[in-house]
């Protein structure tokens, strides 16, 4: 490994995912190179130690003190990663102590307390979306799309499955989506089936180039890949949008969340992870 490149340790009692997240967005704002690596549901004594163990490790390895991210509620837990050889950065602490004060209330200091809503509404709420989402993938079914909260359309490769599953499981919301073919160019209209649902679509569009790349990945030298061919749907395709009045983004370069949230400002959602 590269000298260059630091460890960081994200210790969790959860998944660990949402200190992840938060760990590679403070990460982001420096020009270096990290290695992230996430120990989740550390939630007793031994595998707090364990933790430190490795944590030492890496530190022994690299000759460089780690990064550490912990988001440990337990103070016993957290007082024995706390003494790792590596730069604690305590989550919990620098937020959740301020919030005491401000709020004039202690924290119930519960593990697992985010997902501790299994039973919820909106947990139930989600796992529906997801069903919703994935029976709704690729135009693979037309029924029921009125109960869609969006119906993302584009022409293949543009990043409408992944965006769909990452609104359902993130923000519970019902999306389907659909794809934009030659025949429905050739024709000049939407598919049958979404004219019915027109102000709910929202379109995904994509540089030609990078289009062209990414067919290119899945099936190389096909006409399916062809630079003009990838130009002539992405003309048909932004055409078709602007003659519906589809608002729709560009996702060359934006990531998935950017993407949804795209998404949320233009269906106005307020929509967060726990509904």
């Amino acid at each position: 490994m590269s000298t260059e490149t630091r460890i960081v340790f994200i210790v969790s009692d959860g998944t660990g995912i949402t200190a992840d997240n938060f760990s590679q967005s403070i990460l982001a704002q420096f020009e270096a190179s990290f290695k992230r690596i996430r120990i989740p549901f550390v939630d007793s004594v031994d595998k707090a130690h364990e933790a430190v163990s490795n944590i030492n490790q890496a530190h022994q390895k690299y000759g460089v003190q780690p990064i550490v991210f912990t988001t440990l509620v337990n103070p016993e837990l957290n007082a024995i990663v706390t003494k790792a050889n590596g730069l604690i950065l305590d989550m919990f602490q620098t937020f959740v102590a301020p919030l005491e004060t401000a709020l004039g209330m202690k924290s119930t200091h519960a593990m697992n307390r985010l997902h501790h809503n299994a039973d919820t509404e909106a947990y139930k709420n989600r796992i529906e979306a997801i069903n919703f989402s994935l029976a709704h993938d690729d135009g693979q079914s037309n029924q029921n799309l009125a109960e869609a909260d969006v119906i993302l359309v584009g022409i293949s490769r543009v990043g409408k499955t992944p965006t769909s599953l990452y609104l359902a499981m993130q923000y519970g919301l019902k999306a389907a989506n659909y794809p934009l073919i030659p025949e429905d160019f050739e024709r000049g209209q939407l598919p049958k089936d979404l004219v019915p649902f027109r102000q709910k679509i929202f379109g995904l569009m994509i540089d030609a180039e990078r289009l062209s790349e990414i067919r290119n990945e899945r099936r190389p030298g096909s006409n399916y890949a062809k630079l003009d061919n990838c130009r002539y749907e992405i003309n048909e395709a932004t055409a078709m949008m602007k003659k519906q009045s589809i608002p729709w983004i560009l996702t060359t370069s934006k990531s998935i969340e950017e993407i949804a949230t795209t998404v949320l400002q233009a269906i106005k959602s307020d929509r967060t992870i726990l509904g």
